[in-house]
């Protein structure tokens, strides 16, 4: 069991998820959403943590030792506890969604699920809740609105990018510091359904360089790495 650090302006999330690696998964992705995360594994490790603090969300597997998401949902609602409900989970049938919904879950997502579609319905209850993810990327002299999907200089002058450029841009400086593959960067920009020649990913991180003015004297470079693919490195970045 994990506790989120103070950070006050931030929308908070509780993961219960008794998988180790979805569970740090979620993890990781929510946090650099932005987001403030705890997480536990099963109902008995969440429930001292709801007691303590008020959540945005509670992300809740429904396949939990003990005690199973259902009953703990209805619960939690029969106690008074309000906070929004995302339920995952690996039954798909129909009596199995109208059951989270009768348990009191505003959402239910089947596993395994695109994590681009948890992220839109993550950032829809928050919403919902009062909260709202960072929408501004602060980085070596540039902001990244990513409510109006806008580059601007410190100066206000904006640059101009395609959809890709844009997508591409946010997921580079979600995950810097890490080596990102080709494909890891074709998933995420362009979409596993979508099929794309790998060497695609170089036009486009090249064309990203040119519109930022990348010069070896930048505060801020996209690595290639042979074979692999690109890590993006950054002397500071800020986020509201």
């Amino acid at each position: 069991m994990t506790t989120p650090s103070s950070a006050p302006n931030r929308p908070s999330i509780l993961v219960v998820e008794d998988d180790a690696n979805l569970r740090i998964g979620l993890r990781d992705n929510l946090q650099d959403e932005g987001y403030e995360v705890a997480v536990a594994t099963h109902a008995r490790e969440a429930e001292p943590l709801l007691a303590q603090r008020a959540f945005d969300l509670l992300i809740l597997d429904v396949m939990l030792p003990g005690e199973d998401g259902y009953s703990f949902c209805r619960r939690l609602r029969s106690s008074g506890v309000q906070t929004m409900v995302l339920m995952l989970t690996a039954r798909s049938l129909e009596d199995d969604i109208v059951r989270g919904f009768e348990a009191g879950a505003q959402d239910y997502l089947t596993k395994p699920y695109r994590l681009r579609e948890l992220l839109a319905r993550v950032g829809a209850l928050v919403r919902r809740a009062g909260g709202a993810p960072p929408q501004v990327m602060s980085f070596s002299g540039f902001n990244l609105d990513l409510g109006r999907r806008t580059l601007s200089r410190g100066d206000g002058s904006v640059i101009d990018l395609t959809r890709t450029e844009f997508d591409l841009l946010v997921f580079l400086l979600k995950h810097r510091d890490r080596a990102l593959t080709r494909g890891e960067i074709l998933d995420a920009v362009w979409g596993r359904d979508v099929i794309v020649d790998p060497r695609t990913v170089d036009n486009f991180v090249s064309n990203l360089k040119k519109k930022l003015g990348w010069t070896s004297a930048s505060s801020f470079t996209i690595h290639t790495i042979r074979g692999v693919g690109y890590r993006m490195e950054l002397e500071s970045m800020t986020k509201p």
